[in-house]
């Protein structure tokens, strides 16, 4: 079954300072709690974003396009815990009328029809605390 989830988070920083951080693709131990280390292997695309999970497990993710101009970040999750057999997010910073930036992302995932609202739900969660510890860190560098 394919599934499609957005969160979005108007943050209070700069629409440039939330793209940056989001291009460089490495801060997510910093951001998810549930994540213990992020490291990234390359730069732009091409690049391997390596997660090891807290509670055990990796991600691995390819970052798969980029587009500044869009502020538009996209990558394909090739190692997961989770129940899927496909996983892209799309992470894309807009600008609000204050500029100040409104990051939405994106996850189109692939699952048995079983596991579809679970993931969906842990995905809404997680991503949602991710853009909250996001904006903390940002905020406060």
């Amino acid at each position: 079954m394919l599934t499609k989830m957005t969160t979005a988070r108007k943050m209070a920083v700069a629409a440039d300072t939330a793209w940056q951080a989001i291009r460089t693709a490495e801060r997510l131990d910093v951001w998810f709690q549930g994540i213990s280390s992020c490291i990234v292997e390359g730069e732009g695309v091409g690049a391997v974003r390596r997660l090891t999970l807290e509670i055990g497990g990796n991600i691995t993710d390819n970052i798969i396009d980029i587009v500044p101009a869009k502020r538009r970040l996209v990558y394909q999750r090739i190692e997961s815990p989770f129940p899927v057999h496909s996983y892209r997010g799309t992470v894309e910073v807009f600008e609000s009328y204050d500029s100040l930036a409104v990051v939405a992302w994106t996850v189109d995932f692939e699952s048995e029809a079983k596991d579809s609202e679970p993931v969906a739900e842990l995905l809404r969660t997680g991503i949602s605390a991710g853009l909250e510890g996001m904006e903390q860190d940002l905020a406060s560098g």
